[in-house]
């Protein structure tokens, strides 16, 4: 995808939420005079990353009292990749989370006794892509990989998804030079040219680049969802036990992650405050603009907006599981596959934007 395209969608992103209006202002108004309520049942909820635009929707549910208006004292803590937060909550230090659906998927499957389910989908639309330079001869085609240096980061969601996707667009990976390295210096080495593309989070990724100086012009977004991957991304993800014990409380956690998700879709810029009084190296413009990014692109997609935030549609959740299938073989797809349960979702006309 052409980064200046993605620019142009982030700008009107900020400007395009008119019809989420109402609702907004209905949550908004609502949270005034329980912001500092503490509920009655404490969930700790962990995260698959630092605190970043992407995790503004969950910080705006605590910071404007949404949780605490459902009954809920909610904890959230930083984290450091989807497998390490999955093992949280499967271990019983936290009760809920945010993570990569497909690495839940694998989770389940890998572990027969693990009872994590996904009870609402966030990026119905994955972020799962490479991120290169035109001048380094990246182009939006993937073959154009071959012959080039890649960085990834070993926890990368987006790395994760390589076997599948070099599958899929039949690229060479012999010809290709992917070197790990860490989270903090992926985007100053394709800065810098020390690479020539890099795995991560497309939109968020792409914005960060430019606001590090890189011509926009010269930045090449190759989104994996382009190229053949009809997966899911990330999703709200609860513990077995709370799920049998309080399934009121996920309810009411799914509702209040949907407050918030409306707030920051309406106001992106002061859904990035939200990140800074937890980040302090964060940039309000680049969060704010990331988050406009990925809700346009990967949360507000057309299935959503026709459809409703949260749920799946079943036919392409088959043709995923066939798809994570093409990249390693399951040892129950069943089981496996039955990773999300829609039972904890609010109906349908609560859910549309």
């Amino acid at each position: 995808m052409p980064i200046a395209s993605l620019f142009r969608s982030s700008m009107l992103c900020r400007r395009g939420f008119g019809q989420l209006a109402v609702g907004a202002v209905a949550a908004c108004v609502g949270g005034v005079g329980t912001a500092r309520a503490q509920g009655t049942t404490p969930v700790r909820f962990a995260l698959d990353r630092r605190f970043d635009a992407l995790t503004a929707p969950f910080l705006a549910a605590q910071d404007k009292g949404y949780f605490g208006t459902e009954g809920l004292d909610v904890v959230i803590e930083p984290g450091n990749g989807a497998r390490a937060m999955l093992q949280r909550l499967a271990s019983g230090a936290q009760d809920a989370g945010f993570g990569d659906i497909n690495a839940l998927i694998r989770f389940r499957d890998e572990n027969p006794s693990s009872d994590l389910k996904a009870v609402m989908i966030v990026h119905d639309r994955p972020g799962y892509a490479l991120i290169g330079r035109k001048s380094r001869g990246i182009t939006t085609a993937p073959t154009s990989l071959e012959g080039r240096k890649l960085g990834t980061a070993s926890i990368d969601a987006s790395f994760a998804q390589w076997p599948l996707f070099k599958n899929l667009n039949k690229i060479d990976d012999s010809k290709i030079r992917i070197e790990t390295i860490g989270l903090p210096v992926r985007e100053p080495m394709l800065a810098s040219g020390e690479i020539d593309a890099l795995f991560a989070f497309g939109p968020s990724t792409a914005v960060s680049l430019k606001a590090r100086g890189v011509p926009g012009d010269d930045i090449v977004l190759m989104e994996m969802a382009e190229h053949g991957l009809v997966l899911y991304g990330s999703a709200v993800i609860v513990s077995g036990k709370l799920l049998a014990s309080k399934p009121d409380a996920v309810r009411g956690l799914v509702r209040a992650v949907m407050r918030g998700i409306r707030d920051v879709a309406v106001n992106p810029g002061a859904g990035a405050q939200f990140v800074l009084r937890r980040n302090e190296s964060a940039q309000a413009d680049v969060e704010r603009d990331k988050l406009a990014a990925v809700i346009e692109r990967n949360v507000l997609t057309p299935y959503v907006r026709a459809h409703g935030l949260g749920g799946i549609d079943r036919e392409r959740w088959t043709q995923a599981l066939g798809q994570l299938a093409l990249a390693g073989a399951f040892r129950d797809k069943a089981r496996a596959g039955d990773a999300f349960t829609d039972a904890y979702l609010p109906p349908a006309s609560e859910r549309m934007f």
